[in-house]
């Protein structure tokens, strides 16, 4: 079982449980901590999971599609990969939800890259992030959506 934080150094803490090597890639799970103005994930989407999110402490702002929602300690939300998302913590208290993403697509290697492209200083090496970044694996890519002001998520959406 997997047991790891990656504290990505911007507010935002990855804990992970279950990642897709554990599970057989069936699911990965991890808790998410978000501080008071964290920098957040911009607005993206999945094509290859879904993601259900279930709040354990504080409030958590969520956005769906056009719908915003707050989810308290105890609620949940399922998010069907292709629906556009995003979430902040617009409290002054930690707020912490725990992910499940189905199936198990990516493992903490995916935030591991992430955490090197932001502690690099400087602009992102895209080159580096892109060599790093497997679409087949977190079901995602660059490319911006037509309709919605958004972006699937990538490392490079992260990182500009």
């Amino acid at each position: 079982m997997t047991n790891e934080v990656i504290d990505l150094g911007n507010g935002l803490e990855i804990h992970f449980c279950l990642d897709a090597a554990d599970t057989g890639a069936q699911f990965t799970m991890f808790k998410v901590v978000i501080h008071p103005n964290a920098k957040v994930p911009a607005a993206h989407y999945h094509d290859n999971f879904d993601e259900t999110l279930f709040a354990l402490k504080g409030t958590l702002t969520l956005t769906v599609d056009d719908q915003v929602m707050e989810l308290h300690p105890g609620d949940y939300y399922f998010i069907k990969r292709g629906r556009i998302h995003s979430f902040t913590n617009s409290t002054d208290q930690i707020v912490e939800i725990l992910a499940y993403a189905n199936p198990g697509v990516f493992t903490s290697n995916y935030f591991k890259d992430i955490l090197s492209v932001l502690k690099a200083g400087g602009p992102p090496d895209m080159a580096r992030v892109e060599g790093n970044y497997d679409p087949a694996r977190t079901g995602a890519c660059s490319q911006p959506l037509k309709r919605f002001p958004c972006k699937r998520l990538t490392l490079t959406s992260i990182v500009r």
